[in-house]
């Protein structure tokens, strides 16, 4: 039940590790200061303190101590207590239940039901309730679909008293993310139910869960995944890795997202904080192992690259502790995506010299933060450009995906602007682009390994001369000193390497 009034102070539990059960670690309160601005305010009980097994709820706000900590960001809220609430879609799910179109932070908090990431929980008494037992279950997967859908279209009634209203908070609040979902459960622990939305332009459920699959074959940790198919929709089924089943409940990771790491926030003015090279500096003062993870973040920078997976926002990434030390969690969320540029893309978050463009030079230029030397790292991109451009095609049709969507999103792997590739040229090239403004030539697409009669291969923009117009994929372009062989005229001086190839 939603409070009278918009509630000003909880307590905050955490379940410590190896435990199925909530012990309560400390107070959070939601005030006004002196400027009218809501200021929240944690502090840590002396009971929990004086416990041996006590834990930091957060290892970067809210360490371990006997001090008050106080914060104005988030509208007051710490970081680490807002990745323990709903984002987007558990939001709107608790709107709707509540009947409102808008609630206070610690309602938000208070109302999120017992399937929220990581260990903590929230309430109004000192002693925390019973852990819940039970979960939807996978059989439920019907059911919960069409919640899913009747939300995204808004066909849930306004009453709160009504049955389907009632129904909503089945699909949980976990996990954050815009997408709808719902957290499940059969013999061998938790999931989140991914489903489809109506407007989707391929089918995500199976798309996402084969980007899962070739992350993996590139070296990178991920969450367990699998599809399940409900009648004519498919459901995307990650396993929850914050959660381990026991005999008597499930204990859980504690888990904060990259936004705390990096204290910050979704405020597009703050995005320019958003960045993995800052993100590595952080993970190796707070984790374990920090040239695991250094190394394992680089691998997931590439990758990213690589599938021009744009959404790769803070959020997407996390820290967990299973037990006392933190590590990086396993990679989710990995979803490809087809803008129209093949010239530049950029991830969500800062990856080099060169800010957010998803290009190897940019992402070696620091490759160093991530505890690698040159070589290193350029044995790291090349595997994995290799391993991405030579199998995500049958992973992904393996995983069950069309061949229509398949093609809808081959323009997402190794786009052009990525890496220098290799591509057939000839040498007479060298002479056309000499030439004045207005002189034809013919750009075709190429593949690394691809050649044709009096060329050789070069690193650089795939063009030709006429001559090879029965090759596929050819269009002709006027050289007029603008677009992608722009400048190549005063660019062009090639010379020979010591593999016999041309570069530019």
């Amino acid at each position: 039940m939603i409070s009278r009034a918009s509630e000003s102070e909880c307590f905050v539990y955490v379940t410590l590790p190896e435990e199925v059960s909530a012990v309560t670690a400390g107070k959070f309160v939601l005030a006004k200061n002196a400027r009218g601005d809501t200021l929240g305010r944690f502090v840590y009980g002396r009971s929990y303190l004086e416990n041996p097994k006590a834990v930091e709820i957060d290892p970067v706000e809210l360490k371990l101590s006997t001090r008050t900590y106080e914060t104005t960001r988030l509208n007051g809220v710490f970081g680490a207590l807002r990745d323990a609430g709903p984002d987007y879609w558990g939001r709107l799910v608790i709107e709707k239940h509540a009947g409102k179109a808008q609630l206070g932070e610690l309602d938000y908090l208070l109302e999120s039901p017992d399937d929220r990431a990581g260990a903590l929980g929230f309430g109004l008494n000192n002693t925390p309730p019973a852990p819940r037992r039970k979960f939807n279950k996978t059989i439920d997967l019907a059911k919960l679909q069409a919640l899913a859908d009747a939300l995204v279209k808004d066909e849930i009634p306004d009453d709160p008293e009504a049955q389907r209203v009632q129904d909503l908070m089945l699909l949980g609040t976990s996990m954050g993310g815009a997408r709808p979902k719902a957290v499940v459960q059969d013999d061998d622990g938790l999931w989140v139910a991914k489903f489809n939305r109506p407007d989707d332009r391929w089918n995500n459920p199976r798309v996402e869960h084969a980007m899962l699959r070739l992350a993996r074959e590139c070296g990178i940790a991920t969450a367990e995944s699998r599809i399940e198919t409900v009648g004519d929709r498919d459901v995307l089924l990650i396993k929850r890795f914050d959660r381990e089943k026991r005999e008597k409940g499930y204990t859980r990771a504690r888990m904060v997202s990259a936004l705390t790491v990096l204290r910050t926030d979704d405020a597009p003015e703050m995005r320019q904080s958003w960045s993995y090279v800052i993100l590595v500096e952080e993970l190796r003062r707070i984790v374990e192992d920090a040239r695991r993870d250094a190394h394992e973040l680089f691998r997931r920078v590439c990758f990213n690259a690589l599938i021009s997976n744009l959404d790769d926002h803070p959020r997407n990434h996390a820290v967990i502790a299973k037990e006392k030390g933190w590590k990086l969690s396993p990679a989710y969320d990995l979803t490809p995506s087809v803008p129209i540029s093949l010239e530049r893309r950029d991830l969500a978050m800062e990856c080099g010299d060169m800010g957010r463009y998803a290009n190897a030079k940019n992402i070696l230029s620091q490759h160093a933060r991530f505890l690698l030397d040159r070589g290193e790292a350029e044995k790291i991109v090349n595997h994995m450009k290799e391993q991405v451009g030579a199998t995500w095609y049958e992973t992904v049709r393996a995983s069950g995906v069309s061949e229509k969507d398949a093609d809808t999103i081959r323009g997402a792997y190794i786009y052009p602007g990525v890496l220098p590739i290799v591509f057939s040229i000839d040498r007479r090239v060298a002479r056309v682009h000499r030439g004045e403004p207005g002189t034809h030539v013919l750009l075709r697409s190429l593949t690394p390994f691809d050649s044709c009669s009096h060329s050789r291969r070069v690193v650089g923009h795939p063009v030709s001369l006429p001559g090879n117009e029965h090759r596929p994929m050819a269009r002709r372009s006027r050289f007029d000193g603008h677009g992608p062989i722009a400048g190549l005229r005063d660019l062009l001086v090639a010379r020979e390497t010591s593999d016999g190839h041309e570069t530019l």
